[in-house]
């Protein structure tokens, strides 16, 4: 088994170097996304369930395997009903990856000390308020009525925009490149219900947005006068001006980074999460060994045993001449690396020994072997059996052939 590891491995070049790491930076993503959505387990369950079928499909469970490709038909659909709102989202960002497109940039520097004045202010006068600032990834789907307004972003503005008189107070606010572009917007709300204890609809909103984007939302309780910021899936209160201004730097860091940060980020991320990145490998290698050139067609000879069967009573086998034969195979090489080398054997049917028969002659039919393999040859064709023939009670009683305990002899033929 070894042995064939290192042949598949030297076979690699530079295509397949490249063709394994594509598969492993697919699988790496698919692992960090199952973790994101809180589904590690049924991942482990889903490579579990792998393993289980392509170990049958190699040794020829015909059964089990034929079982589990109905089972996984039916699962791909079923994956794709539970975590349709995941795969979008990962889809949009292929997309936008691939499209280059831009992307609306978080509020900095005055912008940024303006919005997080405002927002301690409205928490100071107890004003509810929800706002809304776009990352990487598009909102309209996610989004509902609203109004249009582009306008510059301003204290006086947000404080008109949130009052309890005015008829869209309830809503969101979407800002864009310090300007706030619509207002009464209606968000979806999450069921996190442990995070949303003892808070209103307005953080429910905000944390919904959050699990689906990576857009940033801030939210000013009206009952307690507490800001949040709700981010990644994740809901947090901010204590005060500082912790609104960091968390704003911060999101803009993130969306907006500079050519050395996003370098460092590149490092950084290289370095992190490494058990998953080995797994993504090790998995995309093992696909590579088994259907590259485990596909590929190999001829072995291999020294197989020869196996007596239906010897009759009363005789005993004391040497096969040769013991061993060569048999060559050919067929897919994963079907040698999977394959129970105990399995393979010349069978010999000694039933014709009480006959006298101790010469046979092996077939293609006498040599066990799996069906994913074809037999080519087996060398030697002919085996020799040598047996004696024990004495029954009968025969002690009787002197059937019997001198002082001694069997009597069986000629050769």
């Amino acid at each position: 088994m070894t042995g064939s590891i290192l042949q598949g491995l030297r076979e690699i070049g530079v295509v397949d170097v490249f063709d394994v790491a594509l598969v492993a930076i697919l699988f790496y993503a698919v692992i960090v996304w199952m973790r994101q959505a809180r589904a590690g387990l049924a991942l482990v369950g889903i490579v579990i369930l792998g393993g289980v079928y392509i170990i049958a499909r190699g040794i020829g469970m015909q059964l089990t395997a034929w079982l589990f490709q109905g089972f996984f038909a039916i699962f791909v659909v079923i994956l794709v009903v539970i975590f349709q709102e995941e795969l979008r989202r990962l889809f949009e960002r292929i997309a936008m990856l691939g499209l280059r497109r831009h992307t609306a940039g978080p509020p900095a520097g005055g912008a940024a000390d303006a919005l997080a004045r405002s927002v301690v202010e409205l928490a100071r006068r107890r004003i509810g308020a929800l706002l809304v600032l776009p990352g990487s990834d598009p909102l309209e789907r996610h989004l509902e009525g609203g109004v249009e307004l582009d306008g510059l972003a301003s204290e006086p503005l947000l404080f008109s925009l949130f009052d309890v008189h005015s008829a869209g107070h309830d809503g969101a606010v979407l800002l864009a490149n310090g300007r706030i572009r619509r207002f009464s917007v209606q968000l979806p709300l999450s069921r996190d219900f442990s995070q949303l204890a003892a808070r209103g609809t307005r953080h429910a909103a905000a944390l919904g947005l959050a699990e689906r984007t990576d857009a940033l939302c801030l939210v000013v309780s009206e009952e307690r006068g507490a800001i949040s910021a709700a981010r990644d899936g994740l809901l947090r209160e901010l204590a005060t001006y500082e912790d609104v201004r960091s968390e704003l730097d911060a999101f803009h860091r993130d969306k907006a980074p500079t050519p050395e940060r996003r370098r460092a980020r590149w490092l950084r991320g290289l370095r992190q999460r490494l058990p998953e990145k080995a797994l993504a490998a090790g998995l995309a290698l093992a696909m590579w060994l088994v259907f590259v050139p485990g596909s590929q067609t190999a001829e072995q000879t291999l020294q197989i045993p020869v196996v007596v069967e239906n010897l009759p009573p009363g005789y005993e086998l004391e040497k096969v001449d040769p013991a061993t034969v060569e048999a060559t195979l050919r067929g897919p090489r994963r079907q040698f690396f999977l394959m129970d080398r105990g399995a393979l054997a010349a069978t010999v049917d000694g039933i014709l020994v009480e006959l006298g028969r101790r010469s046979f002659e092996l077939s293609d039919q006498n040599v066990r072997h799996p069906k994913g393999l074809t037999l080519l040859d087996v060398a030697p064709r002919r085996v020799r059996l040598s047996v004696k023939r024990l004495a029954s009670a009968d025969e002690g009683v009787n002197g059937g052939g019997v001198e002082n305990g001694a069997p009597s002899p069986v000629p050769h033929s």
